[in-house]
């Protein structure tokens, strides 16, 4: 008897049966690649020219900003206004309409959406060894590969400016991110599925590889960043996060950055429903990890501020405790609106964007929060939203861009190239993506010369904030 799957990843008897899937052969793989290549050239890809119809980005910004939390959105746009980098890493949306323009290769991934330097990391994987990946999902899709390269390299190219590199130095950056991409699609192409599977970046190894290509100031920041990765867990959240209240902890106050729930919404049974709410999240989860939260009791819920382009979505902390207080676990409830990708690549397969999240972060990711889950619910407001739920802490470390110097950013994109690789060859055809690269540094020539055109266009896009505040078009709060 057929079955397909439900939102809630069960299944349904008697229903449509899932579509089959197409196999083909390394050969035709491999004509597909360079089929592609000749439908798009790699040459293509150096192009970048605002069209005359290019919308005002800060009224995109602007578009976003009606489905988010009011009081909340000035702090968006006040940690955008920091730097041109600060800005680039909101400006997903905006960034998304312009390749929508562009020629596309049609060799499809799962795309991040928003594959920026800053939305890679160290993180604790279920065996609690830091592993490093690709760390944010919000916008993910399925799409062509090429745009969440675009998005990566340009992300050097801006963020290489802000380190005050030379354009030299930033070329030779972004042409090791985009080797490294294609170098590793290749090998990737040529490994046997499960290989790939499994495949994952220790944080150790990599330190071991790497070490010796940087300065020992960085070495010494990379271990440091490391070891206080390590301690960056619920217990630390926990402690830094939540006070006594007569005799049971709380979510301490924090306005507007944390906002703890009984402050927000009026009600003695206020917690006992949050608590309901997020027993339909407990249905989303593997049946061990059900059980593995069940023994965990809720006891409070706050919201909290979180990134630069997530600001004004609406983001909850949970607190749970196990055997005693020595024994917390606090999730990330964070709402999941539609993705930049979808005005111009269709809307997602799932009926829950987060469930779309997760599913885009299990495909992509080698090994992923064993939290992971959704939920529907009504907000403040009695608008229903949806969110996908995840570990708050679970020894995250992240890229200290501000001091990195050329050698260790050269380092670290080599290793975002690579990782980006390996997601797309977990999600998408490998080996057409590969012959569609080639072996030459075509693509990498052309796609480094793109990241700096784009890197011209988002310093005019982040004038263009500026001047919006100037004119009081914009409210803005800098950050407390």
């Amino acid at each position: 008897m057929s079955s397909t799957t439900t939102e809630s990843g069960g299944t349904q008897r008697g229903k449509t049966a899932i579509k089959p899937v197409a196999h083909f052969s390394v050969a035709e793989r491999v004509a597909r690649g360079k089929a592609a290549r000749a439908e798009v050239p790699r040459k293509f890809h150096a192009e970048w020219e605002p069209s005359s119809f290019r919308p005002d980005p800060v009224e995109l910004l602007e578009e976003q900003a009606k489905t988010r939390v009011e009081e909340l959105v000035p702090i968006r746009y006040g940690r955008m206004l920091v730097s041109p980098f600060t800005f680039y890493r909101g400006a997903a949306y905006i960034m998304a309409a312009d390749l929508a323009g562009m020629p596309r290769t049609g060799l499809h991934v799962q795309l991040c959406g928003d594959a920026h330097l800053s939305n890679f990391g160290g993180f604790a994987a279920p065996d609690r060894r830091l592993v490093f990946d690709i760390n944010d999902f919000d916008e993910t899709l399925p799409g062509p590969f090429e745009w969440d390269l675009k998005r990566l390299v340009a992300s050097f190219a801006v963020a290489g400016r802000s380190r005050g590199f030379d354009a030299k130095q930033r070329r030779t950056i972004a042409l090791h991110v985009i080797r490294s991409y294609r170098e590793s699609i290749a090998e990737f192409a040529a490994m046997r599925t499960f290989d790939l599977w499994y495949s994952r970046f220790d944080v150790d190894e990599f330190m071991g590889k790497w070490a010796s290509a940087v300065s020992p100031k960085a070495v010494q920041r990379f271990e440091r960043n490391v070891a206080k990765a390590r301690t960056k867990d619920s217990l630390a959240a926990f402690s830094k996060l939540t006070h006594v209240v007569d005799g049971e902890r709380r979510f301490v106050s924090d306005p507007p950055l944390i906002v703890p729930a009984r402050e927000l919404i009026s009600g003695e049974d206020t917690l006992e429903k949050l608590h309901l709410v997020l027993r339909s999240y407990r249905a989303t989860l593997l049946g061990d990890r059900r059980r593995l939260l069940e023994r965990f009791r809720f006891v409070d819920a706050a919201r909290k501020v979180v990134g630069v382009g997530s600001v004004g979505t609406r983001a909850w902390v949970v607190l749970f405790v196990g055997r005693d207080d020595d024994d917390p676990l606090v999730l990330q409830v964070k709402e999941a609106q539609s993705s930049v990708l979808e005005p111009s690549l269709g809307k997602s397969e799932f009926g829950n964007h987060g469930q779309r999240v997760v599913e885009g972060q299990r495909l992509m990711q080698a090994a992923s929060d064993m939290m992971l889950g959704w939920l529907r619910a009504d907000g403040i407001d009695g608008v229903e939203r949806e969110f996908y739920v995840r570990q708050l802490w679970d020894s995250k470390a992240s890229a200290l861009v501000d001091v990195m110097e050329p050698a260790t950013m050269e380092v670290y994109g080599r290793l975002c190239g690579q990782t980006l690789a390996r997601a797309h060859a977990r999600s998408g055809d490998a080996i057409a993506i590969s012959s569609y690269l080639g072996s030459s540094d075509s693509f990498d020539q052309a796609l480094a010369s793109f990241a700096e055109l784009y890197a011209d266009q988002n310093e005019k896009d982040y004038a263009a904030l500026q001047a919006a505040v100037e004119a009081g078009r914009i409210d803005v709060l800098k950050d407390l």
